[in-house]
């Protein structure tokens, strides 16, 4: 199983492990594409503060983001399970887990990123800012530049089985699954039910929404569940208690959508 996450738009401070080391990172195809938006990154954020915060899209209280990027290449590294943070992550919370389920976790959960592609939470990086909808002058907008690298290096990583796809919107333009693996691809939206005048309404909560996905991981990886498809995902998922409804796809060569409801998140 593969499960793909969205990072975190904040980031918990660079450690003080040795610098990045561009070649120790998963998917590896990705390397020449990362080293370019590293070079870009880094040279508009040293250059302009002023443009960089434009571009980046940061307030003037974020200011400081900037230096962060200025100092990627230097700056002390740690796993990027520790540098996102925010609700997914702290409902996933990678490092509570047992032994087994960190083992999983290291080989299951891959982190979509504006400046690397995509990484595996054991991947040691700096802090950094840079979201997938950044359109930086000489590359263009992020999703659209990751698109033919990702999705080279993709279908290898994917492997045969299960892909679980949790990412936001932003971060599903820069791969799209096709073909027979998108048969095997679940995309997932978390429904927050309320009643209403006695009268049920579903809506996408944000909170509800990264919470519910990070504890579902948690869930599946301590379970050490290994579904082969969408279909026994949503089996699986059952049994771990989730109110789970499932639309397979009309068409052959497409994902598989699936709604978990939720009333609150414990």
């Amino acid at each position: 199983m593969l499960v793909l996450l969205p990072p975190s738009e904040g980031k918990a401070a660079s450690g003080r492990g040795a610098p990045l080391k561009p070649e120790s990172l998963a998917l590896p195809g990705l390397a020449s594409a990362r080293a370019a938006v590293l070079d870009e990154l880094v040279e508009l954020c040293t250059a302009d503060t002023e443009k960089a915060r434009e571009v980046l899209g940061l307030s003037e209280g974020l200011r400081g983001e900037i230096a962060k990027n200025v100092e990627l290449r230097t700056a002390g590294t740690r796993p990027a399970g520790e540098i996102y943070t925010g609700v997914l992550y702290d409902a996933l919370d990678l490092a509570s887990l047992d032994a087994a389920a960190g083992r999983r976790a290291g080989k299951s959960l891959l982190v979509f990123s504006g400046l690397w592609g995509a990484v595996r939470v054991g991947d040691r990086i700096p802090s950094y800012r840079c979201s997938m909808g950044v359109k930086l002058p000489g590359l263009g907008p992020l999703g659209a530049y990751w698109r033919d690298p990702m999705a080279e290096a993709m279908p290898e990583a994917a492997g045969d089985g299960l892909v679980l796809d949790l990412r936001s919107s932003a971060y599903t333009a820069a791969w799209k699954p096709k073909g027979e693996v998108a048969e095997r691809t679940a995309s997932v939206r978390v429904l927050h039910s309320q009643l209403v005048d006695g009268v049920e309404k579903r809506s996408v909560v944000s909170h509800f929404n990264k919470a519910t996905k990070g504890r579902m991981v948690r869930d599946l990886l301590l379970a050490g569940a290994r579904p082969k498809g969408p279909a026994e995902l949503v089996g699986t998922l059952r049994e771990l208690g989730y109110a789970v409804e499932a639309e397979a796809p009309a068409r052959a060569g497409r994902a598989w959508s699936l709604d978990v409801v939720v009333t609150e998140v414990h």
